[in-house]
């Protein structure tokens, strides 16, 4: 695991949108395709809204959710609602290109089974995303894999219903997807986050984020998340 040092939130963001395009590129080049899962949070939003005005090949970029919480369409707490905000709005992306966790479905957890199916129609089977972009709360849950939650033992489907956690079920990618990533990037910021991020380096596996396969993944963090 890598390790970048930012002086705070705002330069994180701006650093993960410079990557996040770069990889985009590369990608788009070698295989013709860039498959990008985000995760929700504050420092993410400005991290979308600086990606929309970098020079990406839009139309080869399939973009998926790594978690989503259970709420209407439009809702303050879904991160779609967020994500067409600061992204979808100001970017050229196909909107075919844009997959939803279908939480707004009857059954979820034969929704989980149709959206894993979409991830092996666009990432291969089993489905190899580009990048993935996770947060760290400060209980030391990443997507929406939490202490104690049965979604943590899941290792024969790409999606699981999680939850209840703070008031919301949620539909997260599984750690099999994940651990697949050719990179998982980390975006950690605020005094809050400090402890769990000494966890994370160290690969404490007692905290759903230290189960994630280290060798691919970079830490952008804010000075006020580091230790010392």
């Amino acid at each position: 695991m890598q390790i970048e040092i930012l002086p705070d939130e705002a330069a994180a963001a701006q650093r993960a949108a410079a990557l996040i395009a770069a990889d985009a590129r590369a990608a788009a080049a070698a295989r013709g395709r860039f498959c990008l899962a985000v995760s929700g949070g504050r420092t993410p939003w400005a991290m979308l809204r600086a990606l929309a005005g970098q020079d990406l090949p839009w139309p080869a970029v399939q973009l998926f959710q790594v978690d989503e919480r259970v709420a209407p369409a439009g809702d303050a707490d879904r991160n779609l609602t967020h994500l067409a905000a600061s992204l979808l709005a100001h970017a050229p992306l196909p909107p075919a290109n844009v997959h939803a966790l279908p939480v707004e479905a009857a059954d979820l957890r034969a929704a989980a089974g149709v959206y894993g199916a979409r991830l092996r129609l666009h990432a291969g089977t089993p489905p190899v995303l580009d990048l993935v972009h996770l947060g760290l709360g400060p209980d030391g849950h990443t997507a929406s894999l939490l202490p104690g939650d049965a979604a943590l033992a899941v290792a024969d489907a790409e999606v699981a219903l999680a939850g209840p956690y703070q008031g919301r079920r949620r539909l997260t990618l599984t750690y099999p997807v994940l651990n697949r990533a050719r990179r998982v990037l980390w975006l950690v910021t605020g005094a809050d986050k400090r402890a769990m991020l000494a966890r994370l380096r160290a690969g404490d596996p007692t905290i759903p984020a230290g189960r994630v396969e280290p060798a691919h993944a970079l830490v952008l963090a804010d000075r006020a998340a580091c230790p010392g």
